[in-house]
């Protein structure tokens, strides 16, 4: 399993503005949409993260993104494909969630005509349009359990069914599945299939929130004001400084999208083509002030368990990372009282996982 750290994210960069942009093939037309039009990878946790991507690309490894709506999830699926060796090939984007639970399977799987009321044709589904790129399966803990079982068959067959067919169709697909929920709660709560969560968990990265990568905020800022700007016809639009300030110090719950929506709004209504604070019609209910002293504390604590271990790294240890690993399951062990299912949350794996570890190191018979 090639997962991502994400524990690294404390320092801040102001993003240039010539940072790269990634954008939707046409991002005027979603509009109405939640999803973010617009990457950038300027924040040190957001170029590390690009870094990543091109490691994994250019395999075939399945890869599962986590993050909150609106951070940019699709984006960086097309980032994956594009930096792969199928990047020739087509990129299909589904969101899992827009179906309902009778129709879903039609449209993954395809069907044949008479296979149902109303199928008045044979029409092949999305994975059979991915054949040779990228299906990007946004939202997938959405799915019914019934469709993530054959989802899992057409990972481990590479070949598809469709409803009414007993004829396999070869497919050649990289799957990239994104989620805003927690999988491993959602496995240990019966809602998704445990064997589809460890084939889906190979290459995994989070895009942490927009508020915990401040250095992609005034780049994509910059992007869509030039975006609004030529839109909307007008010339030049200085950004003043208390603006800049304000939107740094915003906490963003709605994202990438959140600030497009912000920064469009202000075009319309500012003055002398200026931006200033008062345009952006800020929630200051919304500050990230509320979050620093934890958000400190937390960082300080990784910091001292990092040179902890740095002192156990000068300790010739043959057993070093058994040793760790049994101190982790002890604690955590310890901390939930005993309670496997609480245990196992907490550290994000499963139960028969978690008893296998507990038992090893002997505190489970």
């Amino acid at each position: 399993m090639d997962n991502w750290d994400s524990s690294h994210n404390s320092a801040f960069l102001t993003g240039q503005a010539n940072d790269p942009v990634i954008t939707l093939p046409n991002p005027d037309a979603h509009a109405t949409s939640i999803r973010a039009t617009a990457l950038v990878f300027a924040d040190p946790y957001s170029v590390r993260l690009l870094e990543y991507i091109g490691r994994i690309a250019p395999s075939d490894a399945t890869v599962l993104i986590i993050g909150e709506t609106g951070t940019g999830k699709e984006l960086a699926a097309r980032q994956v494909h594009k930096m792969s060796q199928r990047h020739n090939g087509p990129f299909i984007a589904v969101n899992c969630g827009a179906f309902s639970e009778t129709l879903v399977e039609s449209e993954l799987f395809g069907h044949e005509r008479g296979a149902f009321t109303g199928a008045l044709s044979t029409r092949g589904g999305w994975f059979e349009a991915a054949n040779g790129g990228t299906l990007f399966l946004d939202e997938i803990g959405d799915l019914p359990l019934a469709a993530q079982v054959k989802i899992l068959r057409v990972l481990q067959e590479r070949e598809v069914v469709r409803l009414g067919s007993r004829t396999a169709i070869p497919v050649d697909i990289r799957l990239v599945a994104a989620t805003n929920v927690n999988l491993a709660e959602a496995v240990q709560a019966g809602h998704f299939r445990e064997d589809l969560y460890y084939r889906l968990n190979v290459a995994t990265f989070e895009l942490l929130p927009l508020r915990d990568r401040p250095g992609d905020i005034l780049p994509l800022t910059k992007h869509f004001i030039d975006r609004y700007r030529k839109r909307l016809q007008l010339t030049s639009i200085e950004l003043s400084a208390d603006a800049e300030r304000a939107l740094l110090a915003y906490a963003w719950p709605g994202n990438i999208r959140e600030l497009e929506n912000v920064i469009h709004h202000s075009l319309l209504i500012c003055k002398n083509n200026i931006i200033n604070k008062a345009d952006l019609h800020l929630n200051l209910a919304f500050r990230i002030t509320r979050n620093e002293n934890a958000s400190s504390k937390a960082s300080n604590m990784i910091n001292a368990l990092e040179s902890a271990l740095t002192s156990l790294y000068e300790q010739p240890n043959a057993n070093l990372f058994e040793s760790i690993e049994e101190a982790i399951f002890r604690t955590a062990y310890e901390y939930c009282e005993n309670n496997q299912v609480q245990t196992g949350r907490l550290l994000g794996i499963s139960r028969n996982i978690l008893r296998h570890r507990l038992k090893r190191y002997g505190f489970l018979i």
